[in-house]
């Protein structure tokens, strides 16, 4: 089985963007917010929305099954407040729950959290247990920085943030660290502030104790790990420098993705980072969607990296593709085991 644990609905239909533009238009003008019950959207144009997009690609692709959560680049949650956010994230929370309802089979639900900058993260709580209680969530998607590239929030080791850990622990589910939109020019989006942001959370592990505090936590730095793999050694340096244990010891409880579009940059990944800590994916449709001239397939047809590595066995692939899944989203897997 091929599990890709990054996709992101970017595909949703029209009235979801424009629902929320006119969300945008009313901060700060709370009576001329649109009415969550203004937005709709059939189960025929969620099906058209899907059959034409991530599932034509991940048929063509292999792969089986997706973990699917909100756009990220749409969370935004710089804008406006926490009722904005709040509202927003359950709108787009209950979307991807109907897709992962519509194709059972295809698609595991990811939730956003209702994140706004300079709010206590205990906030998100309740929405983080609804969405994996009631709308059966494996995964949240944990935003590092919420004022989308000025870095208000104190690190991820902070113990502001514990609320949402010990939530995260009771139910046995991961968090993707993963960033949204970047409102400061210094930082493109997806080019800089995903990475940035990667690469950052890791050397907050780094620097702090919080595995010491929750061992049995499990998060996934995404595209890859940032800049931390091509910087391995780096890491290792900076961490015996400042009296801290190996990095590699960080792998326990952290893992990577394999949204990394070149052969190459998979390769050292898979030869840096050890197997057990790599999970696959793609974040297709996402960032990149062009064909590569110099391959002729997409670049973010990551199986054929995958395939293709000289550093993974047999074994150590088939875990990359699914067992090492199964571990680290164990929602996932009892999901599976039950046939639902």
């Amino acid at each position: 089985m091929i599990i890709d644990c990054h996709g992101h609905f970017t595909t949703a239909p029209q009235p979801l963007a424009d629902w929320r533009e006119r969300q945008v238009a009313a901060v700060g003008d709370p009576a001329n917010a649109p009415d969550e019950g203004d937005l709709v959207i059939t189960d025929d144009e969620l099906r058209e929305a899907i059959e034409q997009n991530q599932l034509r690609m991940m048929d063509k692709r292999g792969s089986d099954l997706t973990v699917f959560s909100p756009r990220a680049s749409f969370m935004a949650h710089h804008i406006g407040d926490f009722e904005v956010s709040s509202t927003w994230s359950r709108i787009c929370n209950d979307l991807v729950h109907r897709v992962s309802t519509l194709f059972p089979e295809r698609f595991a639900m990811g939730a956003m959290l209702p994140q706004s900058p300079g709010v206590d993260p205990a906030t998100v709580v309740p929405e983080l247990r609804r969405a994996v209680e009631e709308l059966g969530a494996v995964v949240v998607n944990l935003n590092p920085d919420p004022s989308g590239g000025h870095w208000t929030a104190p690190p991820l080791t902070d113990r502001s943030w514990y609320p949402v850990y010990e939530a995260m622990c009771e139910l046995d589910v991961p968090a993707m660290v993963h960033v949204s939109t970047s409102c400061n020019d210094a930082f493109h989006t997806t080019g800089a502030h995903y990475l940035n942001a990667d690469t950052t959370a890791f050397m907050q592990l780094v620097q702090g104790d919080l595995f010491a505090d929750f061992p049995t936590l499990r998060l996934v730095i995404p595209h890859g790990g940032g800049a931390v793999p091509y910087h391995w050694g780096r890491f290792r340096g900076l961490a015996m420098a400042l009296g801290r244990p190996d990095p590699v010891e960080l792998l326990e409880n952290v893992s990577f993705d394999t949204c990394v579009y070149h052969q190459p940059g998979l390769d050292l990944l898979t030869e840096v980072v050890p197997s057990s800590a790599v999970l696959f994916a793609s974040e297709m449709i996402g960032a990149v969607r062009d064909i590569d001239p110099d391959t002729g397939h997409h670049f973010d047809d990551t199986k054929r990296y995958v395939d293709a590595t000289p550093n993974l066995t047999d074994t150590e692939r088939e875990a990359v593709y699914s067992g090492n899944a199964l571990r680290v989203y164990p929602r996932l897997a009892a999901r599976l085991a039950a046939g639902q």
